[in-house]
Formats: structure tokens, C-alpha cells, sequence
């Protein structure tokens, strides 16, 4: 088949597809709002606990650890309440986590709440991004055009808004708790009203769902598929998928790129502040500047990856991630290291919302699959916290984070794994040049 123009006409979209389309736009930019209100006043809790370094990295921890937890019970939650309900569940969940961060770093200032708080909010972000994600690859595929990375740019506006408010909550000297009660408020209720516009299916690319006609989209209400899946069947199919290889290499890209996003999440704003002398507010701002770059990463990966493909978008901004790491590491300049923050922001843009999108290309478990891949992914969260917060307390921050550039290399040479593997998509996408994008 000729390989359509990147300049040919976009099909048209059927408005229930765009309902669904745009909701999820809004819970990825909720989810990005109340992650980044947390890692944006870090600095804040940090100094109303009296903690150091390491210790920050063990409350880290519990972020990473609910994480893991969100992301086991994601498909079986999903299969018990369909996507809609799960979604509105663990989303709750993230906003109470995000109050009871907040109650217990300032009225409390009690480490044990804080920690309790942080494994709910991230037990509620990790469920909510294996159930988005799976979500937003169906309506991709029936959309006919890559649209995850323009997803996630949507969740990266969100910390960008997250981390700005933060921000300005800091210079202003407003509580935690108030900054935080807020910020949960608006998860939840916005997380509700969007999500009712998003298809009720317990998998909506899973075994027979896949093959239903488009026309069952028709109605974002009516479940796909002729049955529901059972318990025991979901956790049979979470297992069976580690068996594909090359799903494991996609979980090597995603492991990579996560502990290149999730390093400046967790420890930007701290680096900028111990490492460059900045003050929190600086700090907070600097975050904000990471999450801006990755944002335009973002906005335009979707046209870059329907020309050069998937393998040497990552490769390239792995690459870029590198150079940015090395300037915000060795280069004191503010402008340097500034520019290093850009690169980093977008090195790390399109790793996870790719590693999403091939780990659906096979329809066949597809919320099975991305959850495995997203818990590879969540192994950087879960280990580079406490790594970095080691190695910073006996290193310096900023020479903790060489241990990132390792894992861009691991993710530069896994790359091929995320070739486009599934013909009826390619048939209907347009096709980037295979001279561009080598196995």
C-alpha cells in the first residue's frame, strides 16, 4: 500500500468520538494537575517535617509503592466497575490522598500521615493511568491518526498548572493543606464530570471487543463485548502477557523514560535548589519549565511520529535527554543549565505516551498489556526515589542524577521494540518511511 502523505486530509471523527476523545483529555491534564501540586511544594514538606535527603526519598516511597499497588488492581477494578466507574473510584482515591498529604505535613506535621496520604494519591494515579491509557489507545485506533502523545501533552499541561500553581503557593506563602484541599476538590469533581462521556467497557481493545464493529461506539453508554471477563480470567491475563519479549523491551523504553520524567518530577525542584542555590519558589518554577518542554514535546510528537516513526523518536529524544542532563549537571550558568532542563523535558516527552501505544498495538489483552508495561515503567518510581536520595546525601543531588543517563542509553538501544506491529492500524495511519524507522 502507497504510504499516505502526511498531508492528507484527516478523516472525519464522529462526535461520539470526540466526546469521548475530549474527556480524556480532561482526566489526563486532572491527573497531571494533582501529581504535580504534590512534587511542586516537595521542598515545602520537606522543611515543615524537618527531613533530609534520604528520608525525602522514603516518603518518595509511598508515592511509588501505591503506585504499584494502583496498577495491580487497575484491571480487575476495571473488570468489576467498567472503565467509567473505575476511573471516577481512583480518582476519589488520588484527591483524598492529596488532603491527607496535605493535613498531615502542616496541622499534623506528622511523617506517618504524610506517608499514608502519598500511597493513596499514588495508588490512585497508577490505576487511573493503566485505565486512561487504555482508553485513549481504542479511541486513537478508531480515530485512525496518533493522538497518545497529544494525550499526554494534555497530562503535562496539567503539571505544568499543577506545578505554577505550586509555585505561586510558595511565593505567597500559602499552607500546604489549603494548596492541597483545593487541588483535591478540583481532581474530583472535575474527574466526574468528565469521565461520564467515556465508554463504560471493562477492556474496550480486549479479545472479542476488538472485533466488535465500530458502530458499537456509537453509544459511549453501551458495554463492548459479548461478556464481561471474570476476576480469575483478568489476574490469568495480567500473567500470560510477560511471556512476550518483546513486551518487555517496550517495558525497558518505558522503565528508561519514566526514571528520566519521574527523576525531574521527584528531584528538580530540590536539585535547583541545593544543587544551583536556588529558593523554593525558584525551584518550583524550574519544575514548571521541565513540564512546559515536555508539554511541546508533546503537542508535536503526534506528526513527528507519523514521519519518522516510533524507533528513532525515542532515539532522538533520548539523545536530547542526555545532553540536558549533562548541562543541568556539570554547567553552573543559569542559562545552561536552564537550556539542560528544556532538553531533559524533551528527551523524556514521548517515551511513555509510545510505550502506551505499542504495547496496544495488539489488541489481545491490551489492558493486561499496558498494565504490564506501565508496572516496568513504575519500577523507576518505585526504586529511584530512595536511589537518588542515597546517592544524593552522599554524592550531592546533582551527581545522583548520572544514574539517569544509563537508563536513557538502555532505552536508546530498546527502542526497535516499539516498531508499528499491527497491520489495520497501519493501514489506516499514515506510515512513516521504513528507511527511518530500521527494526
Amino acid at each position: 500500500m502507497a504510504r499516505t502523505a502526511p498531508t492528507t486530509a484527516r478523516p472525519n471523527v464522529a462526535p461520539e468520538l470526540k466526546a469521548w476523545r475530549n474527556a480524556l483529555f480532561v482526566v489526563f491534564i486532572v491527573s497531571g494537575l494533582f501529581l504535580s501540586s504534590w512534587v511542586s511544594r516537595v521542598p515545602g514538606v520537606r522543611d515543615s517535617l524537618h527531613l533530609s535527603t534520604d528520608v525525602v526519598g522514603l516518603i518518595l516511597l509511598g508515592v511509588s509503592i501505591g503506585a504499584i499497588v494502583g496498577l495491580t488492581v487497575a484491571p480487575p477494578l476495571q473488570a468489576r466497575f467498567g472503565t467509567r466507574g473505575g476511573i471516577t473510584i481512583v480518582l476519589i482515591a488520588a484527591g483524598l490522598g492529596l488532603a491527607v498529604v496535605g493535613f498531615g505535613a502542616t496541622v499534623l506535621a506528622s511523617f506517618p500521615v504524610v506517608v499514608v496520604g502519598l500511597a493513596l494519591l499514588g495508588l490512585g494515579n497508577g490505576a487511573v493511568d493503566v485505565m486512561m491509557n487504555v482508553s485513549a489507545a481504542a479511541v486513537e485506533k478508531r480515530i485512525g491518526r496518533t493522538i497518545m502523545p497529544l494525550m499526554h501533552a494534555c497530562f503535562s499541561i496539567g503539571t505544568v498548572a499543577g506545578a505554577g500553581i505550586g509555585a505561586a503557593c510558595a511565593a505567597l506563602g500559602i499552607s500546604i493543606f489549603w494548596h492541597f484541599s483545593v487541588m483535591a476538590v478540583i481532581t474530583i469533581v472535575a474527574g466526574i464530570v468528565a469521565v461520564r462521556f467515556v465508554p463504560n467497557t471493562q477492556d474496550v481493545l480486549d479479545d472479542d471487543a476488538a472485533k466488535a464493529s465500530l458502530d458499537t461506539f456509537d453509544d459511549p453508554t453501551v458495554a463492548v463485548g459479548p461478556r464481561r471477563r471474570t476476576f480469575l480470567e483478568t489476574v490469568k491475563s495480567q500473567v500470560v502477557v510477560w511471556a512476550d519479549w518483546r513486551l518487555v523491551l517496550i517495558g525497558v523504553v518505558m522503565l528508561g523514560m519514566a526514571f528520566t520524567e519521574g527523576s525531574a518530577n521527584d528531584w528538580i525542584a530540590l536539585a535547583s535548589v541545593d544543587g544551583h542555590g536556588l529558593d523554593n519558589a525558584g525551584g518550583a518554577l524550574v519544575l514548571d519549565v521541565f513540564v512546559a518542554a515536555m508539554t511541546v514535546g508533546r503537542l508535536i510528537g503526534g506528526p513527528a511520529v507519523d514521519r519518522i516513526g516510533r524507533v528513532w523518536s525515542i532515539r532522538i529524544t533520548a539523545a536530547l535527554g542526555v545532553i540536558g542532563l549533562l548541562l543541568f549537571i556539570l554547567v553552573p550558568s543559569p542559562g545552561a543549565y536552564i537550556a539542560g532542563v528544556v532538553l531533559w523535558g524533551l528527551g523524556a516527552s514521548l517515551g511513555f505516551p509510545l510505550g502506551m501505544s505499542a504495547a496496544a498495538d495488539d489488541e489481545r489483552n491490551a489492558t493486561a498489556r499496558v498494565a504490564a508495561v506501565a508496572m516496568i515503567g513504575y519500577l523507576a518510581f518505585l526504586a529511584g526515589p530512595p536511589i537518588i536520595g542515597f546517592l544524593g546525601q552522599q554524592f550531592g543531588i546533582l551527581n545522583a542524577l548520572y544514574v539517569v543517563l544509563v537508563l536513557l542509553v538502555a532505552a536508546f538501544f530498546c527502542a526497535p521494540a516499539l516498531r508499528h506491529r499491527e497491520p489495520r492500524l497501519a493501514e489506516r495511519m499514515p506510515q512513516p518511511d521504513p528507511q527511518h524507522d530500521p527494526a
